[in-house]
């Protein structure tokens, strides 16, 4: 039985290598849409995960990381006062407009924290050190984002408003792929940025009842660039606003008890575990966004793609191969001997399309990460599940097939 499977797959070579080309197709296409689905999803919660926090302090408005409403700086001085609490760290997220030095503009998420805090980590440094964030305005970048911010290399600089920034530092695995490239600055060159007025081209004031504009060339932008450069970001206040306090835990604290007494003492906030967040934050995407159901398709799609290429193929060969199995049966082998030369066909055809699919998947993955900063999350649970929906596609389509020598007559080796 086996000398036979064998030898109908391979007895056409073109058409054996058609097939296997349909296979590798469909379970790239289901791998790589998979893959980036679940690289996407994860790069939402890189920074909740990578941090060393044990519980983050949110507004219970909190919709995800980048959408929540914002705290007082005072809720990090007193969380520390809180009992069970051994350490407090405020965390400042906002967005701003990035000029590039050759005058083009981005969109970036700044995120300010404390350069020699221990809980918030802006990924894994490449060069420069997190330290060197305490001057001001300076910022640390993820590595992916250097060609999208028009930055060569570290001590390149751009300008937030009127401020400048300059990049000490160059940082990787950070970036969310459905996010504005991140900036990382100190918690005051964050709070400078957020509120720096962006540069017009048009002066408007009221002169008694009337509003009279002008505009306002070079010389006036340079001026007020170099006094804002020339001065350094203002401290904190109590009521400076932030996003989030990071919260370590005493060692053997009952963590459900603390984000309770952190709850009951600072009002319309909610208290989540780092993993809780990360949760929240992954259901968001998953189900209030359509990035799941555009990934889902396109895995469909390549299922879809996959049945019709071997269904036909296999089809084809059975009906090229009707007095042979015409001969089996007159010699009386049983339906289900055929059948099983059929399946095991199938199955060679899924296991010779599976693994060179799956390797092309791991390369592509490695390429777009190095070059695009694009995770495509190949987990043992999508290789495990590709290889169950590859098995699936191929036995299925070979069901086809099998109702055709399902009618074959012995007779038909005895014709002409």
């Amino acid at each position: 039985m086996v000398s036979i499977a064998r030898k109908n797959l391979f007895e056409d070579i073109p058409r054996f290598l058609v097939a296997q080309a349909g296979i590798m197709f469909a379970v790239s296409l289901v791998t790589i849409q998979t893959g980036v689905f679940n690289g996407v999803i994860r790069s939402t919660t890189t920074l909740v995960e990578n941090s060393r926090a044990d519980i983050w302090l949110t507004s219970d408005k909190m919709v995800q990381l980048e959408l929540t409403q914002p705290l007082l700086y005072d809720y990090a001085v007193r969380a520390r006062k809180v009992d069970g609490v051994k350490r407090a760290e405020a965390l400042l997220q906002g967005s701003a407009k990035w000029n590039a030095p050759d005058g083009k503009i981005n969109v970036v998420k700044i995120y300010g924290f404390s350069p020699t805090g221990r809980l918030f980590q802006p990924g894994d440094m490449v060069k420069g050190d997190v330290k060197s964030l305490r001057n001001p305005y300076t910022a640390i970048i993820d590595q992916t984002n250097l060609k999208s911010l028009e930055i060569e290399k570290i001590a390149d600089a751009g300008q937030i408003g009127s401020l400048p920034v300059k990049v000490v530092g160059l940082t990787q695995n950070t970036q969310s792929i459905v996010s504005s490239p991140f900036l990382f600055t100190s918690l005051e060159t964050a709070n400078a940025y957020a509120n720096a007025s962006v540069t017009t081209n048009v002066n408007c004031t009221w002169v008694g009842e009337e509003l009279q504009c002008r505009n306002v060339y070079q010389k006036d932008a340079d001026a007020k660039k170099q006094q804002s450069a020339n001065e350094p970001p203002p401290a904190l206040s109590l009521n400076t606003p932030i996003s989030y306090v990071l919260i370590q835990a005493q060692p053997g604290q009952n963590i459900q008890q603390l984000k309770k007494r952190l709850e009951a003492t600072f009002p319309e906030t909610k208290a989540y575990t780092t993993a809780e967040l990360s949760q929240k934050i992954r259901v968001f995407w998953q189900q209030s966004t359509g990035i799941g159901f555009i990934l889902g398709l396109g895995a469909a799609v390549g299922v879809v793609v996959g049945v019709v290429v071997v269904s036909q193929i296999l089809y084809s060969a059975v009906a090229d191969h009707l007095q042979e199995f015409g001969t089996l049966k007159a010699m009386g082998a049983s339906n289900t001997m055929i059948y099983g030369v059929i399946i095991e066909q199938a199955l060679w055809m899924a296991i010779l399309g599976y693994i060179p699919g799956m390797l092309l998947c791991w390369g592509l993955g490695a390429w777009t990460l190095a070059t695009q900063g694009i995770v495509i999350l190949i987990s043992p649970l999508t290789v495990v599940g590709v290889f169950g929906i590859t098995v699936l596609m191929c036995v299925g389509s070979a069901l086809f097939a099998i109702q055709k020598v399902s009618k074959v007559d012995p007779a038909i080796v005895f014709k002409a």
